[in-house]
């Protein structure tokens, strides 16, 4: 460095800056190569350990599940469509659960264990509005998860996803609990309540796998990621997994009620609002109602504004969603519209919906 002369001619010696903390009072960070302190160590082993005993426990009852679909080729059919995803063993007798959108409009199911063995799946029941399916398999004391309980899981927690993406069988990754009480739509149009977020990377073969804590217990099974973002995946709570298995399991389906007539979310006038104590500022403007279903036999129109339902406040479609349960088939029910300006009440028994889940064929 070439040496500085001020006005007056004396040299001036160079300056070596040094950078030097401004917090007297913490200790020099560590240098590199240096070991990690004895008690991070001791954390990160802990934390080793908890994922790999979950996923030791847990890898033998997620299978690979692989199906062949029927595409239309010209005027014949062929089966040459193929698609895959994960699956859990929840029982010892061979029910696996999955998701709808794996095995929906298959033809062939095959399950393939961790072992290696490969087993012909049958379709007991499918719930696109949950997105979730059972499937069943010839096998016996076949290894199965342990289906916790959602209710308990807390923000932060450890989370472990487990699945076959893109065929690499049994893939682990961990993360945490990001947030809970999420809403995420399914194709068919309604909202599954109750969504886990978690930032345990996943990847489209994934779905249909378990997402698991430290303990092994089943919290989840998981069926979407937005693929612009990342660290945002969802998974299915897994209490509305065990409600959605049994009724498959029963019934091949999950019963839930209709009123046969499409809609969309519209503001309500605030004079409209203030004249008759709404509690709610928004309905559903009916814009179509299906022949001689139950809304039209209940005497509803087109351009009516759907209020409530039994009481409860309707503030768009998906309020609407969650009063249409399988306990409302055949119930009368008061439903409250407002038809120009005038605020009527009818009266409608929803019947089944047929287009909700589907029968195996």
């Amino acid at each position: 460095m070439a040496a500085l002369r001020t006005k007056e001619g004396a040299k001036r010696r160079p300056v070596k800056y040094v950078p030097v903390s401004t917090d007297r009072g913490s200790p020099p960070g560590p240098q590199a190569g240096a070991p990690v302190p004895h008690e991070d160590a001791a954390l990160l082993d802990a934390y080793s350990r908890a994922v790999v005993s979950a996923a030791e426990a847990v890898s033998p009852s997620v299978v690979n599940v692989e199906i062949q679909q029927r595409r239309p080729s010209g005027s014949r059919i062929r089966e040459d469509g193929r698609g895959t995803g994960s699956g859990l063993v929840f029982t010892p007798d061979g029910f696996v659960l999955t998701n709808s959108h794996v095995v929906h409009g298959a033809v062939k199911i095959h399950v393939a264990l961790q072992d290696g063995q490969c087993y012909q799946a049958d379709l007991i029941g499918d719930d696109p509005d949950t997105d979730l399916a059972v499937l069943r398999i010839n096998g016996n004391n076949l290894p199965s998860v342990q289906l916790g309980d959602s209710e308990t899981v807390r923000v932060g927690q450890l989370a472990i996803a487990i699945g076959n993406p893109y065929g690499f069988q049994c893939t682990v990754t961990a993360g945490v609990v990001s947030a809970l009480g999420r809403s995420l739509r399914t194709q068919s149009g309604r909202l599954i309540d109750d969504v886990i977020q978690t930032d345990a990377a996943l990847n489209p073969g994934n779905s249909g796998g378990p997402l698991v804590t430290a303990r092994g217990e089943v919290i989840g099974v998981n069926t979407a990621v937005i693929l612009p973002a990342q660290g945002l995946c969802f998974a299915i709570a897994v209490n509305t997994a065990k409600f959605v298995a049994g009724r498959l399991i029963r019934d091949g389906k999950v019963r839930r009620s209709y009123l046969g007539l499409g809609g969309q979310n519209v503001p309500l006038h605030r004079r409209v609002v203030r004249f008759y104590g709404l509690q709610a500022e928004s309905g559903v403007l009916v814009v179509s109602v299906e022949r001689n279903g139950p809304a039209e036999q209940a005497g509803v129109r087109e351009g009516d504004v759907l209020i409530e339902y039994d009481g409860t406040p309707i503030k768009g479609i998906d309020d609407l969603h969650k009063l249409l349960t399988d306990e409302r088939v055949g119930a009368p029910a008061a439903l409250t519209i407002i038809r120009g300006t005038e605020r009527r009440t009818l009266r409608v028994t929803p019947a089944e919906s047929l287009r909700a889940s589907r029968r195996p064929d």
